[in-house]
């Protein structure tokens, strides 16, 4: 038991990813020292999403919790590429958008830890689907750079949950590697091999998610 005036642990990090690919390379990662992320595979969609987000954060100790969301995604925006990385500064569904946490300074991050990569801000939309041609054009025509089935929701839920201790929103983020783009469309964006190394783009991210997650603890102004 803490004694008295001890400070309260640090709010940890919730990583969370929808694929076993996605979750292996967040974890083959290494952890640095006094590191409290947890990375959470939710399973693919954003009702799959929703749910486990959910029940991460009503675990002890998760209150006041950043979330992350991250993974694979496909780019929206004509020109963008195969391991490209997009940072939202909000996400978009039906229900509405989120605004994320600190924009900038992860998009910086970022751009340190993979000097190679593009870095894309703007915004991300939700789907309970893949995106395909026409309705990949229509998303871009709202000002949406990118979409996958799992951020939004994520991050709607995570702004929903119980507030954090100090009664501030949590801190939120996406961030996600582009495997799927308009001039180079997979078959199925679950299946992720070889060409892009995406597996390795998304490995490299994790001091950058780190490096956001301190300055969330930081306080706010």
């Amino acid at each position: 038991m803490a004694g008295p005036g001890a400070q309260p642990p640090p709010a940890p990090l919730l990583i969370a990813c929808a694929l076993r690919i996605e979750r292996v390379a967040l974890r083959s990662a290494g952890r640095p020292a006094g590191d409290t992320a947890a990375v959470l595979r939710t399973g693919m969609g954003p009702r799959a999403a929703e749910r486990a987000v959910a029940r991460a954060l009503e675990r002890p100790g998760m209150a006041g919790a950043a979330v992350l969301a991250t993974g694979f995604c496909a780019g929206l925006v004509p020109g963008m590429h195969p391991g490209d990385l997009v940072v939202a500064d909000e996400t978009r569904d039906p229900r509405g958008t989120v605004a994320c946490t600190g924009t900038r300074l992860l998009a910086e991050a970022l751009a340190r830890a993979l000097p190679d990569r593009t870095v894309h801000t703007g915004a991300l939309s939700g789907s309970d689907h893949v995106v395909r041609g026409q309705e990949r054009a229509r998303l871009g025509a709202t000002g949406s750079v990118a979409v996958d089935m799992e951020s939004a929701a994520t991050l709607w839920t995570a702004t929903r949950a119980v507030r954090t201790p100090t009664g501030e929103g949590r801190p939120v983020a996406a961030v996600r590697v582009i495997v799927d783009a308009p001039e180079h469309e997979l078959v199925r964006i679950g299946t992720v091999r070889g060409g892009i190394s995406a597996f390795r783009v998304l490995r490299a991210l994790l001091p950058a998610f780190h490096e956001w997650h301190r300055s969330s603890l930081l306080p706010r102004r």
